[in-house]
């Protein structure tokens, strides 16, 4: 199958490889967009990749706790620019949209936006954005919500003004002591993004995805093969220290791992969401083309 300029965009989001580095990697793999990152990373020509890329789109991420901390909800509203995002109208419709959304039951965006509208049953929550959307002049989409409920406590962060958002749950019961450290490990999972809770989360794909680049790494370089295990070993460890909430040095002191800090405050992380406001959205470049043109020109 052809290479279209739309896979080599997507491709060079994702690892930052240069354009024919991308085009040929997609030939490599007969347009296969993971297969392409894991080849880019195996040649060494891109470092380690997401799943969701990294382009960007705009809007807000809203964070709504109730006082008793036991329910909380994550909101992520899309703009077309961030001109708009910082309109009191879309910060207000986006601020209502959450509020809809910790009343309701529904747990998907089409089940909400088809719900009648928290502030007036005469109108959907469909009719509300469609509204703001005339109004405002530009398309705003309801992207994604994550709603918790717990028998211990919630805690957030909003980083950025509303471009990143985290929701954190806790085991047992919220005091005031633990407020301080609550909010460092929210912004400690806004900061470095950690993918899993624990290593016990990891997925066997993710881990023998893992283990396949570094195997091709290391031969390569010229490794011999009978210590490539040993080598691979350690280098699954360094990748749960990455990837891994509880093992990822304390952004406030990279001494302590968090699951140290939380052991000495005697608290205990049982899950958190972490949204980037556009992340694995395309946004429209408008010099993407002549770039692609002009490398290729010179071929």
């Amino acid at each position: 199958m052809g290479v279209t300029m739309k896979d080599i965009k997507e491709l060079r989001s994702r690892t930052g490889a240069g354009v024919l580095d991308c085009k040929k990697a997609l030939n490599e793999v007969d347009g296969d967009i993971e297969a392409a990152v894991e080849y880019l990373r195996e040649k060494g020509m891109a470092a380690a990749a997401k799943k969701a890329g990294r382009v960007a789109a705009e809007g807000l991420v809203s964070l709504n706790i109730t006082d008793d901390r036991k329910k909380g909800i994550l909101v992520e509203v899309n703009s077309e620019t961030d001109f708009v995002a910082k309109n009191d109208q879309f910060q207000n419709l986006v601020a209502d949209i959450s509020e809809h959304i910790m009343q309701s039951d529904a747990e998907a965006v089409e089940a909400v936006e088809n719900e009648k509208w928290f502030k007036d049953e005469s109108q959907t929550v469909n009719d509300v954005i469609k509204a703001a959307i005339a109004s405002i002049g530009e398309n705003i989409n309801l992207r994604r919500f994550k709603k918790v409920e717990t028998d211990g406590y919630l805690f957030g962060y909003i980083h950025l003004g509303g471009k990143i958002g985290v929701l954190v749950e806790f085991a047992n019961e919220f005091d005031d002591s633990k407020a301080k450290t609550a909010k460092d490990v929210a912004m400690h999972i806004a900061a470095i993004n950690p993918e899993f809770l624990d290593r016990d989360s990891v997925n066997a794909e993710s881990i023998e995805k893992e283990k396949k680049i570094y195997r091709e790494q290391m031969l390569n370089e010229g490794k011999p093969e009978h210590i490539l295990d040993q080598i691979i070993e350690g280098k699954i460890n360094k990748y749960f220290t990455q990837v891994c909430l509880l093992e990822q040095p304390f952004v406030r002191d990279d001494d302590k791992t968090v699951a140290e800090v939380l052991e000495e405050n005697d608290m205990e992380v049982k899950q958190f969401t972490r949204f980037e406001i556009g992340e694995g959205i395309e946004k429209k470049e408008e010099d993407f083309a002549a770039e692609v043109a002009a490398v290729t020109k010179n071929q």
